[in-house]
C-alpha cells in the first residue's frame, strides 16, 4: 500500500512539473520575440561595445569587446576532461580562432586586456591551457582566484579534479610570463566604454565542502544607464544568489547561473535584477520550469540560448539600448 502511495506522488509531482514545463515554454515564446535576432556579419568589430557569447555546446566562453579593447571570461570545455566517462568534445580550437577572428590584427595576433576564470569546473575552464600557450594571443592580466582544495566536496573534486585544472592554467601563465592575480579586485574598472566590476572574489579557507559553484565570480558590466550581469555558475545554494542580489541591483541582460539548472536564478534574484533579456549558455529546453517561471512571470525576461542562436552578440549602443545578432560561429 505504501509503494502504492509513493508511486501516485511521484506520479503526481512529475505530471505536474510537466504540465508548468509546458505552460512556461507557451508563456516565453510570447515574450521571446521581444528582440528580434539578425545574424551577425561582424561589420563593426573593433570600435563597438558588445559581448560575444560564444556556441561552446554546455559550457561557457564570454568575449567582452569595448572601443578596441577586448577580454575572456571563461574558455569553454577543454578536450581532456577530467571526467572519463564525458565524451566530451573540446571547444578550444573554436574560442581561440574566434579570438583571433575578432580581436586579432591583420596577422591574427590578439590582445587581450584580460581574462577570467570564474571558476574551475572544466566546461568553464577548460580550454584556458590552450588560450593561453597560443603564440598569437597575449594577456595582460589574468585573474585567477586562488583554489583551495580543502574547500572542495571531495566526490565533486575526484570527478572534476579542480586542483588540477587550477594548477594547469597557472602553469601555463608562469610559462608565457603573464600577469597574474589571484586575489581578485572587488572595486570597479574600466575597460573601453565598460565599466568592470566581478562579485564574490573571496576565497576563504574555512569554508569547506561548499562546492566550486559556490566559487563562481560573478561580472557586471555597465555603460551609462546599460548594465549586464555575467552570472557563471552561481546558485543559491547556501544563500549566495540571495546574499550578491542588492549588491548587484538592477540589470537589462542577464547570463544565467548555471546554465538555466534548478538551483540557479532563484525568485529574489530576478525581482531584484529584472533583467529584460537572458542569455543561456545551454539549450532552450534544458532549462528548468522553475527558472522559466520565474524569468517569464516575475520579470517577463526573453530568453535565448547560445546553442540554439550558434552563438549571440549583444550589442550596446551609446543610449543603453541592446541589438542581438546570432549565428556569431558561422564563417563569415
Amino acid at each position: 500500500m505504501a509503494k502504492k502511495i509513493a508511486t501516485i506522488i511521484i506520479m503526481t509531482i512529475m505530471f505536474s512539473v510537466f504540465i508548468l514545463d509546458i505552460i512556461t515554454v507557451v508563456l516565453c515564446n510570447k515574450y521571446e520575440d521581444r528582440y528580434r535576432i539578425t545574424a551577425e556579419t561582424f561589420d563593426s568589430q573593433g570600435t563597438a561595445d558588445r559581448i560575444h557569447f560564444l556556441n561552446t555546446g554546455n559550457s561557457d566562453a564570454i568575449l567582452i569587446e569595448s572601443n578596441g579593447h577586448f577580454a575572456l571570461i571563461d574558455s569553454g570545455e577543454g578536450s581532456n576532461n577530467p571526467r572519463a566517462n564525458a565524451r566530451i568534445n573540446g571547444y578550444e580550437d573554436v574560442v581561440t580562432d574566434y579570438i583571433k577572428k575578432v580581436a586579432g590584427d591583420e596577422n591574427g595576433k590578439a590582445v587581450l586586456d584580460f581574462v577570467l576564470a570564474t571558476h574551475y569546473h572544466y566546461d568553464h575552464a577548460g580550454g584556458f591551457e590552450a588560450i593561453i600557450n597560443d603564440k598569437d594571443i597575449i594577456i595582460k592580466t589574468a585573474y585567477v582566484k586562488k583554489y583551495y582544495v580543502e574547500r572542495a566536496r571531495q566526490g565533486e573534486l575526484k570527478a572534476w579534479r579542480m586542483d588540477k585544472v587550477y594548477l594547469t592554467i597557472i602553469e601555463s601563465l608562469e610559462k608565457r610570463g603573464f600577469n597574474t592575480v589571484t586575489q581578485i579586485p572587488s572595486e570597479p574598472f574600466t575597460m573601453g566604454d565598460f565599466t568592470i566590476q566581478f562579485f564574490n572574489t573571496k576565497a576563504d579557507i574555512n569554508d569547506r565542502g561548499i562546492g566550486e559553484n559556490n566559487n563562481s565570480i560573478g561580472t557586471k558590466l555597465t555603460k551609462g544607464d546599460f548594465a549586464a550581469f555575467l552570472a557563471a555558475d552561481i546558485t543559491n545554494l547556501q544563500g549566495l544568489e540571495r546574499r550578491l542580489a542588492p549588491q548587484i541591483g538592477n540589470v537589462d541582460l542577464l547570463k544565467l547561473g548555471h546554465h538555466g539548472y534548478a538551483g540557479a536564478t532563484n525568485r529574489t534574484l530576478i525581482k531584484t535584477l529584472m533583467p529584460k533579456a537572458a542569455v543561456v549558455t545551454n539549450g532552450l529546453g534544458k532549462i528548468y520550469p522553475n527558472v522559466k517561471w520565474n524569468l517569464t512571470m516575475i520579470s517577463h525576461t526573453s530568453t535565448y540560448t547560445t546553442v540554439k542562436e550558434n552563438g549571440i552578440v549583444v550589442t550596446v549602443d551609446d543610449s543603453g539600448g541592446m541589438t542581438l545578432t546570432n549565428n556569431i560561429n558561422s564563417e563569415n
